[in-house]
């Protein structure tokens, strides 16, 4: 599969050359005409990179970068600013914001596509590292059948009504979530995809009456629902 960029630049001229240029090179090129359908784009297609201008309508360059930071999916994804701007506080600001490089306009689009060749290289490294690190630290948790055995224990020693709503896949996930764990790593223990376990989080806040993941766990271990 070739690796995905997002393009999202308001000028059209820009966006059309970057991405016939890119996809000649071999890459999948999508793209937005302002940073809001940008973030929106980046949630739901899941980019390998992102090419952003800065001075954008609805959502500018640097707001777009430290929204995509916000989500834990996206801390390593590499992100390039493309600007007219070139002052110091300006390409400081880039970085501030979460950018991997600030590349002034005019630029060459040999030196762009260098760049990205770079930044995926380093990503995919970064990635594989992060990945083999972790690795032994999944394989000493639990496996989702001893989960389910042991919840199956623990159901029939607790009778509380909010427990029994709970379905097995919930009380996995919920037993996860105790060891900090993402939703990319619950996903990989109980084959399941990110998304997926999204969605189990949001059900099990909704039933708990929680509102984010941390009061979730702890009110999981205060009512028992955790060992």
């Amino acid at each position: 599969m070739p690796f995905k960029i997002l393009v999202v630049d308001d000028d059209l001229g820009t966006r059309l050359s970057i991405s016939d240029y890119l996809e000649l090179s071999g890459y999948s090129v999508i793209m937005a005409d302002n940073g809001q359908d940008g973030l929106a784009m980046v949630k739901a297609n899941y980019p390998d990179l992102i090419v952003t201008d800065i001075v954008m309508p609805r959502l500018n360059g640097y707001e777009l970068v430290r929204q995509v930071r916000q989500q834990p999916h996206f801390r390593l994804l590499p992100v390039i600013l493309l600007t007219a701007r070139t002052k110091t506080q300006e390409r400081i600001l880039g970085y501030q914001s979460g950018c991997d490089l600030y590349l002034p306009k005019p630029f060459e689009l040999e030196e762009l596509a260098a760049a990205i060749r770079n930044l995926l290289e380093r990503s995919r490294i970064i990635k594989s590292e992060y990945l083999l690190s972790y690795q032994d630290n999944l394989d000493a948790l639990p496996s989702a059948k001893t989960l389910t055995e042991s919840k199956s224990v623990a159901h029939q020693n607790n009778s509380s009504e909010l427990f029994s709503s709970l379905t097995t896949r919930e009380q996995e996930v919920l037993e996860l979530l105790t060891y900090g764990l993402s939703n990319a790593d619950i996903g990989n223990k109980l084959h399941l995809s990110p998304r997926t376990v999204e969605k189990y989080v949001s059900s099990l806040l909704k039933k708990t009456e929680t509102s984010n993941r941390a009061e979730l766990v702890r009110f999981a271990i205060k009512h028992g629902l955790v060992e």
